[in-house]
């Protein structure tokens, strides 16, 4: 490992215990403070109960019947913060600034204990006979259970939380080979909220990277798949072993994570998924850091960026006596609005490998199987809910025809001596229709026209069913 690399562990090591060791007593005294004013209050409404017994004709009087019902209100109340099932309200805008979706932060929701939440997607995919150019083609009908996610979390105190979730994949398990189902952790993490504006979290983090890949709940995004750009483009779901910060102020909402870099020996022309590291016995030699930056001006509205950046040689390849760090960096900007039942979303986002030529020769790439040198992609997205017209417009609800525009390019640019594969460059056209019946059930179905510079796009029919609790 680098020596640089080394000096800003120790600068983040040292910056987390700071933190820890001025915080974590004040947060044990709050909530004593807490307890002890709760029941100081129960006994002056006591004791001014006793003073004031007298009753007339065998019936209390109305200022002591008050006394009583307060007593028994605050008693619930101290019995439920002691018990931990008193629960926080977060609005939508809280829950993102925590880069998670409503499910996901249940736990911090909770005053203290256990939370269990999840949710799960049904899909069917039904592909055209013919491709685009007219030639046969036999991609068999699928029908896929592709997940079902327990998220699970323990908050010890108003300070200290875990949070995890647990992921089964096609409805069965394998040798490790994701189109035949495995169980995967998405993510596990401790954080310590060392103020209020400032949180340390460390673990298994999912990258606050596009707008699908911390918030990929069924029911939080429009489509029946997830748009192709956070998946090629961005390796979405992504998520590495690392240590950062997390937090919001005003309008404003950060996260930064220092992480292990992706792994280039299983980068491809097809991008830079099979790179990432999952937290399996990560390689480590190359790190990298990630940020990302949003604003809400007002409810429903927030748009920002994200960047990526380390190296991803980790110390695997050498050629002609040269080390390669095959420094990667991934930028994103996007926005979103959902009010008055439109829902309006857009990225861009861009990555640049450095040292592609020598990657190429060291994994034995040639001709157009070459790794982008730059990889590039978008969409542009939009559905209104129709209930919105109705008495149904109290958003829990919906029936939202959607339409969206994607084009990428996992070969934008590819080193010299090598050549584009034109089947890279693509264009999606997705129209569709969600309907939910509550705000935890959904069904998606749409239709999708492929379209690519080879002129070999498949088009292709999908109806998701999904839930989340």
């Amino acid at each position: 490992m680098k020596q640089g690399t080394k000096q800003w562990i120790g600068i983040i090591c040292a910056l987390w215990v700071y933190f820890l060791g001025i915080s974590s007593v004040s947060g044990q005294e709050d909530i004593q403070v807490k307890l002890q004013e709760i029941e100081k209050r129960l006994k002056q409404l006591e004791e001014k109960e006793v003073r004031q017994a007298p009753e007339k004709d065998g019936e209390a009087t109305k200022e002591i019947q008050e006394l009583r019902r307060q007593v028994d209100i605050l008693a619930t109340e101290l019995e439920k913060l002691r018990s931990g099932e008193v629960e926080l309200e977060l609005t939508e805008e809280q829950t993102k600034s925590l880069g998670l979706g409503p499910s996901a932060a249940s736990i911090y929701r909770k005053k203290q204990g256990v939370s269990l939440a999840g949710y799960g997607e049904l899909l069917f995919q039904d592909f055209a006979d013919k491709d685009e150019s007219g030639n046969e083609v036999n991609k068999k009908s699928q029908l896929d259970f592709l997940r079902v996610v327990l998220y699970t979390g323990y908050r010890f105190s108003d300070r200290f939380v875990f949070n995890s979730e647990t992921e089964f994949e096609h409805a069965t398990t394998g040798e490790g080979d994701e189109e035949k189902g495995e169980v995967s952790l998405e993510f596990a993490y401790l954080e310590y909220a060392a103020s209020e504006h400032l949180n340390l979290r460390g673990g298994l983090l999912l990258l606050p990277v596009g707008l699908i890949n911390e918030f990929h709940e069924p029911n939080v995004f429009l489509g029946a798949r997830r748009p192709e750009t956070e998946t090629r483009i961005i390796p979405t779901t992504w998520r590495e072993n690392g240590v950062g910060i997390v937090g919001s102020a005003g309008m404003f909402s950060y996260r930064a994570y220092l992480i292990n870099g992706l792994n280039a020996g299983g980068f491809s022309s097809s991008g830079l998924r099979e790179g990432r590291q999952g937290g399996s016995r990560a390689l480590a030699e190359d790190l990298a850091f990630v940020g990302r930056l949003d604003i809400t001006p007002t409810p429903g509205l927030f748009f920002g960026g994200s960047l990526y950046r380390g190296g991803s040689g980790q110390g695997q390849f050498t050629v002609n006596g040269k080390d390669l760090d095959v420094d990667t960096t991934i930028g994103e900007v996007h926005v979103q609005l959902q009010i008055r039942g439109l829902d309006f979303r857009g990225l861009y986002a861009r990555v640049l490998v450095d040292e592609v030529a020598e990657l190429n020769e060291a994994l034995g790439l040639t001709g157009n199987e070459s790794i982008g040198e730059t990889l590039q992609g978008g969409y542009l997205q939009v559905g209104y809910n129709l209930l919105q017209l109705t008495r149904y417009k109290d958003g829990t609800r919906g029936f939202t025809p959607y339409f969206r525009f994607e084009k990428l390019n996992t070969q934008d640019e590819v080193p010299a001596g090598f050549e584009r594969d034109p089947s890279k460059d693509q264009i999606f056209y997705t129209l569709g229709v969600e309907f939910r019946p509550i705000y935890n059930i959904v069904i998606k179905t749409d239709y999708q026209w492929i379209r690519n510079e080879a002129e070999s796009g498949v088009d292709q029919f999908n109806i998701a069913l999904g839930y989340s609790f």
